[in-house]
């Protein structure tokens, strides 16, 4: 398929979830749940001002962390109009919500102290893209925080070869499934230092990059 194929498949996709995307009738989506904890645990390291979240859906991170950090400035981004209709009707402080493109991030150099991705990256069509983007509105010091999904080499290439185009049939967009060879690849062509990555339970990648001083 086409960048511009996985793109609508992805909104319309989302489009149905956004109703019940935080519910307790979120189907799969609720396994996302299970990356927000070290999310958290990875801000909790280091002082931060500006956060952007990157396929941000119905903003459930920025809500945890609106909570968690006051005074802070949250922006959301996401492709799906009704994800962002439904994270603007929570009408959160200090905190914006924009309807656009991962891979061509609408922000000024420099804005954010942190970057946070969470199970939107294999969605992307032009990885490469997300994180020269990313590397271009991070802050010097700036961070990554990177979930998504990835498995051991045999299983990836199933899922990558196999599994997901059947998953598409049924009107998912998901693109790629990644390995720490890939994530490394990106971070060195858009100029991010990969300061971590692990493998942690149910298939996640845990990933942090940082941009130079």
């Amino acid at each position: 398929m086409t960048a511009e194929q996985y793109k609508k498949m992805s909104v319309k996709e989302f489009s149905k979830a956004a109703d019940v995307y935080e519910s307790d009738h979120a189907g799969v989506y609720k396994m996302c749940k299970k990356d927000y904890p070290d999310i958290l645990k990875e801000l909790e390291k280091e002082p931060f001002t500006d956060l952007l979240d990157c396929g941000c859906g119905t903003a459930p991170i920025i809500s945890l962390l609106h909570k968690k950090y006051s005074g802070k400035h949250y922006t959301g981004i996401d492709l799906t109009p009704k994800m962002i209709e439904a994270a603007r009707a929570k009408n959160l402080s200090d905190t914006e919500f924009v309807l656009g493109d991962c891979e061509n991030l609408p922000f000024d150099e420099n804005s954010f102290d942190v970057v946070v991705c969470s199970q939107s990256f294999h969605h992307y069509p032009d990885p490469q893209a997300f994180f020269n983007g990313v590397y271009k509105v991070l802050r010097p010091n700036g961070r990554l925080i990177l979930r998504d999904m990835t498995a051991p080499e045999p299983l990836r290439l199933f899922m990558n070869t196999i599994e997901l185009p059947i998953v598409n049939l049924t009107g998912h967009g998901d693109v790629k499934i990644y390995g720490r060879k890939d994530v490394q690849g990106f971070c060195d062509k858009a100029g991010l230092k990969m300061e971590l990555f692990e493998r942690r339970g149910f298939l996640r990648l845990h990933c942090v990059a940082r941009k130079s001083e």
